[in-house]
């Protein structure tokens, strides 16, 4: 959430700012809510000061033996005139606090300036699109022989958009998974399993709530008011929600393995069939919490790790850094990385890491201490590490051969007990 003091004294700027991330944006509410809240409190001050020296008379009067029944009725009329702004004032502040809600982060200034995706600036490029002697076939074509994953059942079980992995789809799935872990460990991030469902405060502390609830699954009944996370982004901002930490414990860097549940699954279409787009899906994410001055570093060190992995895969990518437009919602700075699928014939996201900023910080209420001074909010970072539903996609259309079988990257063959093909 951005500071309400830091609107006040650049409203233009960060108007113009939040135009760039979306165009029908206007602070003129906000202001407007906080001018009457400060306006209010500063009447209610006043009330309480003339409340309290009409009290010192009242007492110097019964001091004195003389009638104060007339100001006893003055001073309990300005108790109800105190009560009742008080409680207009926790209505404005509820207000104006759910209107702060639904402003996104401020993206960087030297960012490009665009709302259409087709602008993002290409950063980087790894490897070659694989050139095939043969009509190849995408990921749903080539499962109809290898039997790696099971629609028709996932789609009886939960109905369309939960897929079931099975036999040596599940076993190169959690090889995945395994691999991406063992990346991430060895650079440095400590691994936390955290649990997939959270409270309706620490979705919001991510910046999920209120703005993205309906794409959102949630467990509301008599005993339980929980939400299914949408990445493990959510419930990794949430390990340090209302906390301090030291300066020298900073930068702190975690990996957790999740299942991610989503009510939207995008566009239909021949392109968007099997995992492409699902309601449930793997992902390894990377979360650290950082100084604002550690953060860019930490942030090259997400990327190094995220695309180790898919050098390690010997997979064609490219990084991708996007525009204000193109942004998630909490982020001011993110770089995309996008592996080719041959099957869909584009790239697609596998990886978007994002510096937030102290954006979740403030609505999350994480600070760190520097010494004798006053607590200051951290810095969140959060990363992709990756997810696995199109990362399976990419390496089976990637690895494909004439006869159907696929090819298994060598560094996936120790997680496999050998396993170098499946036909």
């Amino acid at each position: 959430m951005i500071d309400i003091k830091l609107i006040r004294a650049n409203r233009e700027q960060i108007e113009k700012l939040l135009k760039t991330k979306d165009r029908d944006i206007s602070l003129s509410s906000i202001l407007e809510l906080d001018d009457r809240i400060r306006g209010t409190k500063a009447t209610v001050e006043e009330l309480k000061a003339s409340r309290n020296q009409l009290s010192m008379q009242i007492g110097e009067m019964k001091r004195l033996k003389q009638d104060t029944a007339t100001l006893m009725q003055e001073v309990s009329g300005f108790g109800d005139k105190i009560a009742h702004l008080d409680k207009e004032l926790v209505s404005l502040e509820s207000d104006l606090n759910e209107q702060l809600a639904c402003i996104p982060n401020t993206p960087r200034e030297d960012t490009k300036v665009s709302y259409d995706p087709k602008d993002n600036v290409c950063i980087k490029t790894i490897g070659n699109k694989p050139e095939f002697s043969f009509p190849f076939k995408n990921h749903v074509e080539l499962n109809e022989k290898l039997e790696l994953f099971d629609f028709k059942r996932g789609a009886k079980i939960a109905g369309s958009g939960w897929p079931v992995y099975k036999n040596r789809g599940a076993l190169l799935e959690w090889a995945l998974i395994k691999y991406m872990i063992d990346v991430h460990l060895k650079n440095g991030f400590e691994m936390v399993m955290p649990p997939h469902l959270v409270r309706p405060e620490i979705m919001f502390g991510s910046g999920q709530l209120p703005k993205f609830e309906k794409q959102l699954f949630q467990l509301h009944d008599d005993d339980y008011h929980l939400y299914l996370i949408p990445t493990a982004e959510v419930a990794l901002n949430g390990l340090y929600f209302d906390e301090i930490f030291k300066e020298e414990e900073l930068p702190k860097r975690f990996v957790a393995y999740t299942p991610c549940f989503r009510r939207e699954a995008g566009a239909a279409g021949s392109q968007e069939r099997g995992l492409i787009r699902v309601h449930q899906f793997n992902k390894v994410e990377m979360f650290c919490f950082t100084t604002p001055e550690q953060s860019e570093q930490v942030f090259e060190q997400m990327m190094a790790s995220a695309e180790e992995i898919l050098q390690g895969l010997q997979l064609h990518y490219r990084n991708m850094l996007l525009v204000t437009g193109d942004m998630s919602f909490a982020a001011a700075k993110t770089v995309d990385i996008e592996a080719w699928l041959p099957g869909q014939n584009r790239y697609y996201e596998v990886s978007s890491v994002s510096n937030c900023t102290d954006y979740q910080a403030r609505r999350s209420k994480i600070r760190y201490k520097r010494k004798d001074e006053k607590p200051e909010l951290v810095y969140t970072l959060n990363g992709s590490g990756l997810a696995t539903s199109r990362l399976m996609v990419a390496l089976l259309e990637n690895n494909q051969r004439e006869d159907g079988s696929v090819a298994i990257p060598a560094i996936l063959h120790p997680y496999l007990n050998g396993l170098k093909e499946i036909k």
